[in-house]
């Protein structure tokens, strides 16, 4: 299937989406790091976009003292594919992941 073919203006306004969707996942993340947010707060935000469309292993990375390893040990433990975002985990890995994680 070929790519749709965009005007100049509707490329702009692709890319200033993407960038805002960007800037306020990395605002999330530094919240998280920063211990403004738990995860609890953010597995309960599904309903936002920014949100939803993020992955998983990208949310857990950006908790303090969990990097990738821990984030793939983590994720196999529960039953999360490293692909998968937060709009697709089920009820029972969201109650896994915030019981693991707690208060981070």
């Amino acid at each position: 299937m070929p790519l749709p073919q965009l005007s100049i203006e509707e490329k702009r306004m692709a890319l200033k989406k993407a960038q805002r969707v960007r800037s306020e996942r990395a605002k999330i993340r530094q919240e998280l790091k920063a211990g403004k947010k738990s995860i609890r707060d953010i597995l309960e935000k599904v309903d936002d976009d920014v949100i939803a469309k993020m992955r998983v292993a990208y949310l857990l990375e950006s908790l303090p003292r969990i990097g990738k390893v821990r984030t793939r040990k983590i994720m196999n433990e529960i039953g999360i594919d490293e692909t998968r975002r937060i709009q697709g985990l089920g009820v029972r890995q969201k109650q896994a992941l915030i019981q693991r994680l707690g208060d981070h």
